[in-house]
């Protein structure tokens, strides 16, 4: 998803640093780029196109941009067997890659089974798996038009989402645990006012600062679309065959952006 990528790309450089203001210049650093999250959530919309396997999808388009992707040590091994297999992660690399699963389904028990099929292939640790669940629900309520207030409550049986971003900055442990990142980067889009401020929001939690961003893109793109500006600039820095995965989903499932 575009929003997705957009948070990847726009949080790369600031990943793990000392955190930086809401108002950091530019958007779009000089030395910005798309990392395992684009190539990730790109895989997952591939999968759906093709009706393909998720896990064999994952691992071809993981092993095709090997060298580009900043990959979790986990998710190397997984990477590189043969026959790759579940290992229990409850971090927030399947939350980050799920979005498209939202713009697919059309039931909330629909959004729930493929979100599971997506998930269980690698963090099929409990934790893990409810967090790609409530992003996946996240942008299909958004998407539907659903407002940020009535997302949180339905999305409470997942996580207390009852806090502004503002109130726990000073606090927020920088992590990729999904417990303590995936829920931070949810407010970042539901009480964000436009697509720019959720990233903005996002980045400047510091962390992991792409993912939180990816995360929050992939929300606040069904929320507000995405402006033409920043969207040309993302779409700049794909590969001709990410192009025509995004392309040819838009397309085939209408997505507005």
């Amino acid at each position: 998803m575009i929003g997705v990528i957009t948070g990847d790309i726009i949080g790369s450089v600031y990943e793990f640093k000392k955190r930086f203001p809401y108002s950091f210049e530019p958007l779009f650093h000089p030395k910005a780029k798309f990392t395992d999250d684009t190539i990730c959530s790109l895989a997952v919309m591939d999968a759906i196109l093709q009706d393909a396997s998720p896990k064999d999808t994952l691992h071809s388009w993981g092993r095709e941009f090997w060298s580009t992707g900043g990959w979790g040590k986990m998710f190397v091994r997984w990477l590189a067997s043969k026959e790759p297999e579940p290992y229990g992660s409850y971090g927030n690399g399947a939350a980050m890659r799920i979005a498209a699963v939202g713009w697919v389904g059309q039931s909330v028990s629909q959004i729930i089974e493929m979100s599971d099929r997506f998930t269980e292939i690698t963090h099929n640790h409990p934790d893990g798996m409810k967090s790609a669940r409530a992003v996946a629900l996240a942008v299909y309520l958004a998407r539907r038009g659903m407002r940020a207030e009535d997302i949180r409550e339905a999305l409470y049986e997942y996580y207390d989402l009852d806090f502004a971003i503002s109130d726990i900055i000073d606090d927020y442990q920088r992590t990729e645990v999904a417990e303590e990142s995936v829920p931070h980067a949810i407010v970042c889009a539901l009480e964000a006012t436009t697509f720019e401020d959720a990233i903005r929001k996002a980045v400047s939690l510091g962390g992991d600062t792409d993912t939180q961003a990816a995360i929050a893109g992939g929300i606040a793109e069904a929320r507000f679309g995405i402006p033409e500006d920043i969207k040309e600039q993302t779409l700049a820095y794909l590969t001709p065959k990410m192009l025509d995965v995004v392309e040819t989903f838009y397309e085939r499932y209408e997505v507005r952006s």
